[in-house]
C-alpha cells in the first residue's frame, strides 16, 4: 500500500514539472512576441515607407552594378577577342625577317639575281602582312631614336655612343606592335649609354697620380 501512495505521489511530481516547463515555454514566447509587436509597433507608417524605399534603392543600386560589370565584360571580350590570336601572329613577322637576314648571309647568294627577287617576294609578303595588321589595329611601337619607355620598350643591352643622349633606343632587335591602345608585345631594344663613369674617375686618378709624380 505504502508502495502503491509512493509511485502516485513520484507520478503527481513528474507531472508537475511538466506543466511547469510547459508554462515556462509558453510564457518565453509570449514574451518573444510582445518584443515582436513592439518593434513593430516602434516604426511608423512613414517610416516603414521610408525603410522599404532604401531597400529598393539598394537592391536596384547593386543591380545596376551587376549590369554594368556585364556589359563591361562582354565590350572587352568582343574588343580584345582577338588579342591572344593577333600575338601568336606575330611569329609570322619574326620568321619572314629571319629569313630575310638568313638569306642575305649566305655567301653562296649573295649578289645573286635569286637572291634579290626571294628578297622582293619577302618584302612583299611582309608589308601584306603589316597592312592586314593594320586594318584590324595592330600597329608598331615607334622605337629607332625614341626616348626608351618602359610601358612600350623592353632594353636588352647598352651600347656607348656618345652622340645620343643616354637612354636613346640605337637598335631594335625586335619590334613591338599595339592593339588597339593596348600592349600586344614591347619592342626589345639597345639603348645608347655614355662612358662610364668609374672609368672617367679612373682616368683622372690616374692623371692626378701622374702629376703628382712629376714634381717629385
Amino acid at each position: 500500500m505504502e508502495k502503491e501512495n509512493l509511485e502516485e505521489k513520484e507520478n503527481n511530481n513528474q507531472s508537475e514539472e511538466t506543466n511547469i516547463d510547459t508554462e515556462e515555454t509558453n510564457s518565453k514566447n509570449s514574451k518573444e512576441n510582445l518584443e515582436d509587436k513592439d518593434q513593430k509597433k516602434d516604426l511608423s507608417p512613414e517610416e516603414e515607407i521610408e525603410k522599404l524605399k532604401d531597400k529598393l534603392t539598394r537592391t536596384f543600386a547593386e543591380m545596376e552594378n551587376q549590369r554594368r560589370r556585364y556589359e563591361k565584360e562582354k565590350d572587352d571580350a568582343f574588343e580584345y577577342g582577338g588579342f591572344t590570336f593577333a600575338r601568336e601572329s606575330l611569329n609570322l613577322l619574326d620568321n619572314l625577317e629571319r629569313s630575310k637576314i638568313s638569306l642575305e648571309n649566305d655567301e653562296k647568294l649573295k649578289n645573286t639575281e635569286i637572291l634579290k627577287k626571294v628578297i622582293d617576294h619577302l618584302n612583299v609578303i611582309k608589308k601584306d602582312v603589316l597592312s592586314t595588321f593594320k586594318k584590324n589595329n595592330i600597329e608598331p611601337i615607334k622605337s629607332i631614336n625614341e626616348k626608351l619607355d618602359p610601358n612600350l620598350h623592353q632594353a636588352m643591352m647598352e651600347i656607348e655612343d656618345d652622340t645620343k643622349e643616354a637612354g636613346t633606343i640605337i637598335q631594335e632587335i625586335q619590334k613591338g606592335f599595339m592593339m588597339k591602345g593596348r600592349l600586344l608585345r614591347p619592342s626589345l631594344v639597345g639603348v645608347s649609354k655614355k662612358k662610364l663613369e668609374k672609368e672617367t674617375t679612373d682616368i683622372k686618378k690616374s692623371e692626378e697620380n701622374k702629376e703628382k709624380e712629376e714634381e717629385k
